[in-house]
C-alpha cells in the first residue's frame, strides 16, 4: 500500500500519516483504514487517493474501495452507537465490530468524538486488529487537536482537488 502524500504536513501530522500506515502494513488483513472527525468529515486514510476514477480502477471488495465511503458508514455507526449509550446509560463506547460472512467493520473511538474506522478481510484475526486499534488511539489521541484536524482536512480537500502537490 502506497502512502499518501506528506509534503507540507506539519511533524504532527506525518507522525499520525506514519501511525497509520503502520498499522495498514503490519496488521494482516486490513483493507483499509479511516480516520474521521466528530462531524463526520475524513481526516486521515490509508488509500492515498480520493478520487473517482482510482476508484474505478481498483476495483476490491469493501466500501467500493474508496476511503471515503469506509468514513462514511464510520460516521453512521459511531452515531448510531452514542445514540444506543444515551438509551442504554452504560457510558461511553469504546469500541464497535461488525463481522460479515467477507470480512468484518471495527470502529474505535479516539478523542473528542473522532473515530478510527478498520475495514478488514475475512481472514484477519480480530483480537489483533482490535489491540492494534488500541495502539493506535493511544498514540494518536492526545496529538489529534482540532489544529491538527484542521490540517488534516484541508490537506485532504488539497489533494482531492489535485492542488495539494
Amino acid at each position: 500500500m502506497t502512502a499518501p502524500s506528506t509534503y507540507g504536513l506539519s511533524s504532527a501530522a506525518r507522525n499520525l500519516q506514519w501511525l497509520l500506515t503502520n498499522l495498514v502494513e503490519e496488521v494482516p488483513g486490513i483493507q483499509s483504514v479511516a480516520v474521521v472527525s466528530s462531524d463526520g468529515l475524513l481526516l486521515l486514510s490509508s488509500d492515498p487517493s480520493h478520487t473517482e476514477e482510482t476508484r474505478q480502477a481498483r476495483p476490491t471488495k469493501g466500501p467500493r474501495g474508496s476511503s471515503a465511503d469506509l468514513a462514511t458508514i464510520v460516521s453512521g455507526i459511531g452515531s448510531l452507537t452514542l445514540g444506543a449509550t444515551k438509551l442504554m446509560e452504560y457510558g461511553g463506547i469504546k469500541h464497535t465490530m461488525v463481522a460479515m460472512e467477507e470480512g468484518s467493520l471495527f470502529v474505535m473511538s479516539i478523542s473528542d468524538g473522532s473515530l478510527l474506522g478498520v475495514h478488514g478481510s475475512a481472514e484477519c484475526d480480530m483480537s489483533v486488529v482490535a489491540y492494534h486499534m488500541a495502539l493506535f488511539v493511544g498514540r494518536a489521541g492526545h496529538v489529534l487537536t482540532p489544529e491538527l484536524r484542521s490540517e488534516l482536512r484541508k490537506s485532504l480537500e488539497a489533494d482531492s482537488t489535485g492542488s495539494g502537490r
